[in-house]
């Protein structure tokens, strides 16, 4: 399954990106972790020194490859060249799949060791002096919104994305691409003001939505939450003695995160599970090929030289067969 961690600034979304990640390894879940956020900070919240989180390979730079990888034996695009964020899968394209290796991970992925298990982090690089006034970071974002097209997850897999700050996420269709967006607010009006904007943008595309509260010290903070999100609201987090020891560079181990937290993170991950299993295939696929129309007409088409529109297989759906194909049963 698929989950986003979005927020405000400093709203505390790639802490509790990085605490669900570790609660999922204690759980032996299989986990692909992504750094999406203009701000590359989920390596070190994982426990990565400033040289191993700095050594990170930056997906935006293996754009080249990942499009070449993923389009396979796709008759209907013609060039990797030709393909752009929104590019949908179809017959004879490659997929990923989280448990496997292939030459996407071998470039952009880095083995993680956590208290309780391993898990794959990949980030899309940090916005670079080099970038200012010529690039946008959503290029870079790009690269992940295309593997997340080609994805196949089953539902004890995860891919948990710590996504750049604010309502940036709308520039795309990436937003469409998950099973659960956890939205971290903060019990203060600028706080719940980003969930107020998501849930505005999200509203006609079918987003499962949940709103963790972060950083709330009672039941005055805990009531502001429930009267401004109502029933979006799914746990709230409080101080925790373990992050701050964490933040410094000394965590204990993971076992030792207080019991409230450990609940909610489990309350987090129950909701997760319950998203997957109403997943629609069939809208999740539509809504890849809508974006990808979109985003065509509006500037790939000019900038590709194609009509980008032909790179749509009417007849693919992204589906439950894919999981079944690589378990080894009749699709």
């Amino acid at each position: 399954m698929k989950i986003a961690f979005v927020g405000k600034g400093g709203s505390g979304k790639t802490t509790l990106s990085s605490l669900f990640i570790r609660h999922l390894a204690a759980n032996e879940a299989h986990v692909v972790a992504v750094d999406a956020d203009i701000n590359q900070h989920l390596g070190a919240a994982l426990g990565l020194d400033e040289d191993e989180s700095a050594a990170l390979p930056a997906m935006g730079a293996q754009l080249p490859l990942i499009k070449e990888y993923l389009r396979g034996s796709n008759p209907r695009i013609a060039s990797a060249e030709t393909m752009i964020k929104t590019t949908p899968p179809g017959e004879g394209s490659r997929l990923l799949r989280v448990r496997e290796d292939n030459p996407i991970f071998d470039a952009c992925a880095r083995t993680v060791r956590l208290d309780d298990g391993d898990i794959r982090l990949m980030a899309t690089g940090p916005f670079t002096e080099s970038d200012l006034g010529v690039a946008c970071y959503h290029s870079k974002v790009g690269a992940v919104e295309l593997c997340l097209n080609h994805l196949v997850d089953g539902p004890d897999e995860y891919v948990v994305v710590d996504m750049t700050a604010g309502s940036d996420s709308f520039a795309s269709g990436m937003f469409t691409r998950f099973d659960m967006t956890f939205l971290i607010a903060e019990p203060t009006r600028k706080g719940v003001s980003v969930y107020r904007q998501y849930k505005e943008y999200a509203r006609d595309f079918g987003v499962d939505l949940k709103v963790v509260g972060n950083k709330v010290q009672g039941e005055d903070d805990l009531d502001f939450l429930r009267s401004e999100v109502g029933e979006d609201l799914l746990v709230t987090v409080g101080h925790s003695d373990w992050v701050r020891a964490m933040e410094k560079g000394r965590p204990a181990r993971f076992e030792l995160l207080e019991a409230d937290n450990r609940m909610a993170l489990q309350a987090l991950q129950n909701a997760a599970e319950d998203s997957y299993e109403r997943r629609d295939w069939g809208r999740y696929t539509r809504q890849m090929v809508h974006f990808h129309l979109r985003n065509a007409e509006s500037w790939g088409n000019e900038k590709t030289g194609a009509d980008l529109a032909a790179q749509v297989d009417p007849g693919f759906v992204l589906d439950e067969r894919f999981i079944r194909a690589e378990a080894g049963q009749p699709a």
